[in-house]
Order: C-alpha cells, then structure tokens, then sequence
C-alpha cells in the first residue's frame, strides 16, 4: 500500500515560478509513487482581510486549482479538492485548537512576519496553525511535501498529534516532513537574501506562472546581478547569479555545473536572455492548458469529485477523534 502525502497551497494571490518549482511540479511528481491528497486550502486565505472578498477569493481558488491541473496533477492518480468543500476541517480545526497552547503559536514564525506593524490582526491569523495541523491529521498523512518556510508548522502538526495520542490514545498518524529540494528556495529577482514571494509588492520580483512572454523577458533582463561578469554557482559571494542559475537549471533539467562551463567568459547578458527563453519555452504549454481547463466545465466536476473522495476520508477520521474524546454519544 502507498504511503499518503498531503499538502496544500492557498489561493491567496498570483502563483509564482518559485512556488511551481518548489511545490507544485514536485506535488506532480509524487502523485506516481504515493496515494496524494492536494488541496486548495481557501478557509487558510480568510486570515488576512484582504483576501477576503467573495469574487476574487472564488476566482482566485479556480485559478489555482486549473493551475494544479495544467501542472500535470492527474485526478486518476491524486485527489484535488478544495479545503471549504469539505467540512471536516473546519471541525477538526476546532478540536486542535483546543490541544495547542498559545505559546506554541505565539512562536511561529509566520504569524511575527504576517502581523509584524499591523493594527488590527485577526485571530485566525494566530490561530491557522491548528487549521493546518487538523488538514493533514484528516488524511492519515505519512509525508508532508515542505520548504523550509514550513517546516516548523509540520513539527507543531507532530507535536500536536503526540500530544493527543499520549493522552487519549493512538488516533493520529504522525506525520514525517518531506522537505522538498533546492527548488522550494527560488529566491526574489530584486532581492536574492529573501524568498521568491506572491505578496511582495515589488511584481518585478518574481515571476508569475501566467505572465506573457514579454514580460518574462523583461522581468529576467531586469533582474539584479552581482558585481563582476563571471557565472559561477557561489550562494554566498555571487547570491544573485546563483539563483538564476538554480531556475535554469530547475527548468531546464540541466546540471548546474555543466550551465557554469556553457556561459563561461559570455557575460551576463547572452545568459539572462536564454533564461528568459528556457522560462518562455516551458510555461507556454502550461498556460494554455491552463486557459483551456479554466473555461471548461472540466474543473468543476474535478473539484466535485475530488471533495466527495477526500470527504470520505475526512470523515472517518473525524468520527474516530469525536468518539475518542467523547464527543460523539453514538
């Protein structure tokens, strides 16, 4: 029998390369070798106010499902389903509240950058950890697929479902964190010390999945260097050329090393501009599946299909906490 894998990605703003390579097309290449549940998780998109208008939220979570799609996930082989659609997680989320203690969610490291200057931050902010735990709890989860962004909130996950099987007894299959390769740090295009981002404000900072040709040229030739014009793999003296290198090599499934020797005394501008193109080259099938899905009513029975199977799932498991904690009197 495979082992399960879950994770999940919230429809809160553009897709960028960075989450592609780092998530996305590795979610596709697992879907073969275990039993995978993907999910677009949409309640996770609520803790920030400005998510939460119904239009763009509704359009937003189509979007990335089509995207899930015109990746290469398959719904014969993986579940695809979005998280609202299925009403366990919410209830379990609830229950995980009520395992966690505030201090441990006082320490993620995301709610600091997420609320850090802000008035007013909502609850759910503080509390989405436990949401998170409960998705991946309701699937018997074995492997989390992961950047290092996330890991700390798969260690919760763990903490918290040996914490609840010490006390009650075995329920929750502990999760073990699948930390996923070089392509979960594509780091920004203006900046190489921070992480390629959806919410940075700067759009030159990254590419977006469904950006024009144009302006994914323009996005590469505008993108920083370092000083000097040697091509060389050096994260720590040469950050900047580093990642370019790390995308092309990502995209092109060309070792790194063999990249250095063909750009050898060329110079920055003969290697921006074949990026820019091994980029245009390999999203250009990518969009227009993604065109043809999303005005299909193709996605709509997948998305229906797949909340009926994850649904299933969710439910035992839900129904095993609720009478191991005595919630339910059947």
């Amino acid at each position: 029998m495979k082992s399960r894998v879950f994770s999940g990605i919230q429809p809160s703003g553009v897709i960028t390369l960075g989450n592609y390579l780092g998530a996305l097309n590795q979610f596709v290449a697992l879907q073969d070798s275990h039993e995978s549940f993907y999910c677009v998780v949409n309640l996770h998109a609520l803790t920030l106010p400005q998510n939460q208008d119904p239009a763009m939220l509704r359009a937003r979570t189509l979007d990335l499902a089509a995207l899930y799609l015109a990746c290469g996930l398959d719904p014969k082989r993986a579940t695809l389903f979005i998280q609202g659609d299925v009403p366990a997680h919410a209830e379990l989320g609830w229950i995980m509240q009520c395992v966690v203690h505030m201090g441990e969610l006082s320490r993620m490291t995301q709610y600091k950058e997420k609320s850090d200057g802000k008035d007013a931050v909502l609850a759910g902010l503080f509390t989405y950890p436990a949401l998170m735990a409960a998705d991946i709890l309701l699937y018997d989860t074995a492997l989390v697929p992961v950047g290092d962004d996330q890991k700390q909130h798969i260690e919760l996950t763990r903490d918290l479902a040996l914490r609840f099987n010490n006390r009650f007894g075995d329920t929750f299959v502990v999760p073990d964190i699948l930390l996923m390769k070089e392509g979960a740090r594509i780091m920004s295009l203006d900046d190489p010390t921070k992480k390629m981002s959806k919410s940075n404000p700067v759009p030159g900072s990254r590419i977006e999945m469904l950006d024009p040709p144009d302006e994914i040229r323009k996005k590469i030739s505008r993108a920083v260097t370092d000083s000097g014009r040697e091509i060389r793999y050096d994260p720590s003296e040469k950050a900047a050329v580093s990642n370019l290198l790390a995308i092309f090599s990502l995209i092109t499934n060309t070792p790194i090393a063999q990249l250095v020797d063909q750009y050898e005394g060329q110079g920055y501008g003969p290697f921006k501009k074949d990026l820019a193109e091994a980029i245009v080259e390999h999203l250009e099938p990518i969009q227009e599946r993604f065109s043809h899905i999303r005005s299909s009513d193709e996605i709509t029975e997948i998305l229906t299909e797949g909340a009926a199977r994850a649904d299933a799932v969710a439910t035992k498991t839900l129904a095993r906490v609720k009478a191991t904690l005595g919630l339910s009197h059947r």
